[in-house]
């Protein structure tokens, strides 16, 4: 084939191809270029600076060989003396280059191959950057597309212009696809891969309800109705919370719709999965016994530090409370972010009962007192020995019984009960070799370097090796349940937001990082929240 070639036909070439792989039809003309540059540099030397160019409008083809104009010529075949270059060009400069005309040329079987696998490769290469462009702002979508083939247990699906995957573990449990079969699923992840961009489809995420009520829901899609969270154990069950911003409308009802028709066509997608459609609330308590439905609830105790509540039910409603192997009270638990504990009116009493007496028998013999009057310190709501050595003493004396010598002699065996055990510590901290600098940690008590003794922790190095976890604990899934792994300061109620300022104390004191460093990570972290409190609402109101 001749460089000289149909110049119609090498742009109407380019147009098909372009319109076929849907990319840019300059795209396709820079790859014949750079084909023709390829085929070129075989035929007059690699070591030859060819450039060849494609009138885009007209379609001639230009082929020229660059020479740059150097005093010490070094490289023969693409450097000219400066001399040289002012006889073809007088305003020629030392970096300037000389283009210099080349014949038409024939390709050859070879050559022509070569140019070939160049364009395919090109084109092969546009046609991924067009497809990752097309889907990664779709993320948070859901698509259509038809099965393509299924491999182990992977749906692999044609959504027309790109090819997705449904993993195995996206897929609703029992649920089975055969070629052509027609899939709707949610975007969760487009990758850029060495093999080309990777879409990754999920059948089982929460926000895939989320999405599908909003397409059944006008009032979801217009934004008069919120979805705040979203909790599925798919195929199975799922939870959804609802808010509406127009006191008119009912979010429950209008989510429900005329005689379940939105619901069951969101039902109908997700294989039978049974919604329950919960009102969210701002207040915890309130937001919580929503999500425990159909169980009625008795009573709530919330501990919103550790972002923990316990919840009482009448011992008829225990196993709905919990549901068939805990779904209920897991679902309860994701949607509404809390850990939950389920007890029965009997088990909390008999609990209650017994945290009454260790804490009657604890003030017994710590203040030598006699068992009624660690029974009314107990009834009157104190829980510590600390509590009753630094409460205001008018408290105290205003308990019926009591007077003010009374409650000064109290407080006065509390003091010397917690001094003593203070001693107790430090004597043991000593003896475990924990340095005197721990001290300088803001928070840090003797009986927590007690702690960090019997683990093995002696220096402030030590100590500024610990992670977070080490100090409170963490929580791993194994066999299908939740388990809790105590920390070191395990006991001691220390929050995680503590524990991390504590560690951070400690690697600012032994200079492993600075004051600026710190600030620096702080405001990353404030950003990073806010960004993913932006993006939480964002899916969920989506």
């Amino acid at each position: 084939m001749a460089v000289s070639a149909n110049r119609l036909e090498l742009l109407q070439i380019a147009d098909a191809v372009a319109r076929e792989k849907s990319i840019d039809k300059q795209i396709v003309i820079a790859a014949m270029a750079d084909a023709i540059q390829k085929a070129a540099r075989s035929r007059y030397g690699q070591e030859t600076n060819i450039r060849a160019d494609i009138n885009p409008q007209t379609g001639e083809m230009k082929l020229q060989r660059l020479m740059e104009v150097a005093e010490d010529i070094e490289d023969p075949a693409r450097q000219i003396p400066l001399a040289e270059a002012r006889q073809r060009n007088p305003d020629a400069q030392v970096g300037d280059f000389i283009a210099e005309q080349l014949p038409p040329m024939d390709f050859g079987r070879i050559a022509a191959q070569s140019a070939k696998q160049v364009i395919v490769q090109k084109v092969r290469e546009a046609e991924r950057d067009r497809q990752y462009d097309e889907y990664k702002d779709r993320i948070g979508d859901i698509v259509n597309g038809t099965v393509k083939r299924v491999e182990y247990g992977n749906v692999i699906v044609d959504l027309g212009r790109g090819e997705a995957i449904i993993r195995r573990d996206e897929l609703i449990p029992r649920e089975m696809f055969k070629y052509g079969d027609r899939v709707r699923a949610y975007v969760y992840d487009v990758r850029r891969e060495q093999r080309g961009p990777q879409i990754f489809l999920s059948r089982t995420h929460p926000q895939f309800m989320a999405k599908l009520f909003a397409m059944e829901v006008p009032e979801i899609y217009d934004g008069i109705i919120e979805i705040k969270s979203v909790a599925r154990d798919p195929g199975s069950r799922a939870k959804i919370a609802v808010i509406s911003h127009d006191s008119s409308i009912d979010p429950v009802g209008a989510c429900v719709g005329m005689r379940g028709s939105r619901v069951q066509a969101v039902v109908g997608e997700l294989q039978g999965e049974k919604i329950d459609i919960i009102p969210w609330s701002q207040d915890a308590a309130s937001f919580i016994v929503n999500a425990l439905q159909p169980a009625e609830v008795a009573k709530v105790v919330l501990d919103e530090d550790a972002e923990r509540i316990e919840v009482v039910v009448p011992d008829d409603q225990l196993s709905l409370a919990i549901g068939r192997r805990g779904q209920n009270v897991r679902l309860a638990s994701q949607l509404t972010g809390w850990d939950i504990d389920i007890l029965t009116e009997e088990e909390e009493s008999q609990r209650r009962q017994k945290e009454f007496v260790e804490r009657s028998t604890l003030f017994m013999e710590a203040l030598n007192v006699d068992e009624m009057v660690g029974q009314v310190l107990a009834s009157e709501g104190f829980t510590s020995v600390e509590e009753v050595a630094y409460v205001d003493l008018e408290e105290i004396a205003s308990i019926d019984g009591f007077d003010e010598d009374t409650a000064t002699e109290i407080q006065t065996r509390a003091r010397e009960y917690l001094e003593r055990i203070e001693a107790e510590h430090d004597a043991r901290r000593r003896e475990l070799g924990v340095e005197d600098d721990l001290r300088g940690v803001p928070g840090m008590t003797t009986a927590m370097m007690v702690a960090l003794g019997e683990d093995g922790v002696k220096t402030m190095e030590d100590f500024a090796g610990y992670a977070v976890d080490d100090l409170v604990g963490w929580r791993e899934r194994q066999d299908g349940e939740t388990k809790f792994f105590p920390g070191v300061l395990d006991g001691f109620d220390v929050s995680r937001a503590e524990a991390e300022q504590m560690i951070m104390a400690a690697r600012l004191a032994i200079g492993w990082i600075t004051e600026e460093e710190l600030a620096g990570e702080e405001a990353e972290e404030g950003e990073e929240g806010e960004a993913e409190a932006e993006e939480t609402g964002a899916e969920a109101g989506a």
